[in-house]
């Protein structure tokens, strides 16, 4: 028997149920479900020294389990020495088994890490059921060790879901378990 991570058994057993009887979807494909988790930080600093790039390859590629590759810029920008093409950023998209695993360690160990954490915001919603969530420091990741970084850095995650509405994204990243403020 294949392994199946634990949020995806969630998802299958209780949450697509709980989000069938709170907005009364006739089918079970009308239910929005997660696609990715894009995690991501860019690297401004990167113009000046391209050693930090791959620091930052290092440490996505540590906190998500999956090769992070660097994204590079489109344009050239006097005002910030940037030329087209030179690499600015790294991200990981996470799908599959990666994902829930990537997303249980963020709920379990990561983010009640977080320094007087009372909640995640709900202003992160784009308004096609997509959520973004910044963080401020790496160092909640358990799999960082803090004494072998350079310096402390954010991120951002972005989780992307089939929802059509905010509400609906919003209802299943919490039966996920995601712990938003309360109003």
């Amino acid at each position: 028997m294949a392994y199946i991570p634990r949020l995806k058994q969630e998802y299958n057993n209780r949450v697509i149920n709980a989000l069938k009887d709170e907005f009364g979807y006739k089918n079970v494909m009308q239910v929005p479900k997660l696609k990715s988790i894009v995690v991501s930080r860019g690297v401004g600093a990167a113009v000046a020294d391209k050693k930090l790039i791959d620091y930052a390859v290092e440490e996505l590629t540590k906190i998500t389990g999956q090769r992070a590759v660097p994204t590079v810029s489109k344009k050239d920008v006097a005002n910030f020495k940037l030329r087209k093409g030179m690499p600015i950023g790294v991200k990981v998209t996470l799908r599959g088994e990666r994902m829930y695993e990537f997303l249980d360690r963020l709920i379990t160990s990561a983010l009640p890490r977080v320094r007087d954490f009372n909640g995640i915001k709900a202003t992160g919603f784009d308004g096609r059921g997509n959520y973004s969530l910044g963080i401020t420091e790496q160092i909640i990741f358990p799999e960082i060790d803090i004494d072998k970084i350079k310096k402390i850095e954010g991120l951002n995650i972005t989780f992307v879901t089939s929802a059509e509405t905010d509400k609906e994204a919003k209802s299943l990243l919490q039966e996920l378990g995601l712990p938003f403020k309360k109003n």
